[in-house]
């Protein structure tokens, strides 16, 4: 099983660095995109590697997933940044749009408000984006995850633990 984390320029390092030791544990292969695969340092000056780029969002027009799962950590400070990029949010929208899992904690809900998935949903994120959910028409769930689809969301990385059981429970392989 194949999972993909995004993120950027201080990303928080203990929300990026978690799902990838859980996910190998798990003996999933994971990758680790930034922009321009650009190596970045974590809001706690952690050195993240990336080890591939964003994923163009034509890679999704055979309609065929390459990742089982998206990741989405948080760092207000990246998503700032990120949710600027067009491509990855029409990646995430066309991603999700054919049936892939996303696992978004703390402000790593901000990309899927801005590219447009929060809509009719219940959702958690850090609760200063509370407003930005309902105004983005989801429903704002202040829990340690909230699954809703095949989008589990998470508020803060003091849940670490059972969102990302979560995360793994509802990821599903490519078929």
């Amino acid at each position: 099983m194949k999972a993909l984390i995004i993120t950027g320029r201080y990303g928080q390092d203990i929300e990026i660095f978690y799902p990838l030791y859980r996910l190998q544990e798990e003996d999933w292969e994971v990758s680790i995109a930034t922009p321009n695969k650009e190596v970045v340092q974590g809001v706690y000056g952690m050195k993240i590697t990336p080890t591939c780029s964003i994923p163009p969002c034509e890679q999704l027009i055979a309609k065929k997933r390459i990742y089982d799962l998206v990741v989405l950590p948080g760092g207000a400070r990246a998503m700032e940044y990120l949710r600027q990029d067009e491509q990855l949010l029409l990646y995430l929208y066309g991603y999700h749009g054919i049936g892939g899992v996303i696992g978004s904690i703390c402000h790593g809900t901000q990309l899927l408000i801005s590219a447009g998935l929060v809509k009719g949903k219940k959702v958690s994120g850090y609760y200063s984006i509370k407003d930005d959910i309902v105004n983005a028409g989801g429903e704002f769930v202040d829990a340690p995850f909230v699954t809703d689809g095949r989008i589990i969301s998470s508020p803060h990385y003091k849940y670490l633990g059972p969102w990302m059981k979560a995360v793994i429970d509802n990821a599903k392989p490519v078929s």
